[in-house]
């Protein structure tokens, strides 16, 4: 494999290099394990209908809806937020 430059501020290259020190790896193996644990715009939307098909085959029987994901946008914010198993 070829090696090439990459050009970044001279901060984020000391940002990294101290990410990749804390991590007992060099600044290389660092940014391929970024490279390879970032999704792309791809990899999201075919993780998305992925997920949605699971979803309508194993929990809603059908098409999910708008409303169903109204609910499932809101049961994630009182997730986040810890307002799960609270009193209403």
């Amino acid at each position: 494999m070829a090696d090439t430059t990459i050009k970044v501020d001279s901060a984020v290259r000391d940002r990294l290099l101290e990410l990749a020190r804390e991590r007992g790896m060099t600044m290389r193996d660092l940014v391929a394990e970024l490279a390879g644990a970032t999704p792309t715009k791809a990899e999201l939307q075919r993780r998305y209908e992925e997920t949605k098909a699971y979803c309508e085959e194993h929990f809603l029987g059908g098409p999910f809806t708008e409303e169903d994901e109204k609910a499932a946008e809101k049961l994630w914010a009182d997730l986040e937020a810890g307002r799960i198993g609270e009193v209403q």
